[in-house]
């Protein structure tokens, strides 16, 4: 019996960590850590599995949009960050023996050639559910349907902007 795979969407800011600096890593592997919010904790730890892919959401830049896509390969793990006094993701309530924040592996799958826009999604009907369409919503990580997925997968040539 297989299990139903899961689709995200990661949002990241490029000039803290970008889909160029996951596929530069040893074997494009990274802990996609510094979650600090109980909701998205709680999808990691419960939602989130191996196998499940995400776009790769390039945030707080302009323009923001989606970049590529990158697979979970380890599941919900304890955060050594938020125990790290060094680590501006430090976070005093946490220790080693009562982690409270976890983190995924995630695994560089492909760069797309042009940005899908924020604003492209926005103008897509079909996307109008999408939580990173929606105004308000600052969740780094948000759930995306099967059919949002392909609908983005198939998204035409329009004015795009090119990746570097």
């Amino acid at each position: 019996m297989t299990t139903k795979k899961s689709y995200w969407l990661f949002k990241s800011e490029p000039n803290v960590f970008s889909i160029d600096d996951l596929k530069k890593r040893p074997k494009q592997i990274e802990p996609w850590n510094g979650v600090r919010n109980y909701q998205v904790r709680n999808m990691m730890r419960d939602q989130i599995k191996v196998g499940d892919l995400a776009f790769f959401y390039h945030s707080s830049c302009e323009p923001p949009g989606i970049v590529g896509i990158m697979e979970i390969v380890r599941g919900a793990y304890p955060d050594p960050t938020a125990w790290d006094k060094k680590s501006q993701y430090y976070d005093p309530k946490g220790s080693p023996e009562k982690p409270l924040w976890l983190m995924v592996d995630v695994k560089f799958v492909e760069k797309f050639p042009c940005m899908i826009t924020l604003e492209e999604l926005k103008n897509n009907s079909a996307l109008k559910e999408m939580p990173v369409v929606r105004r308000g919503n600052r969740l780094s990580i948000t759930p995306v349907t099967e059919k949002e997925w392909n609908v983005i997968l198939k998204l035409g040539n329009g004015s795009r902007i090119k990746l570097q």
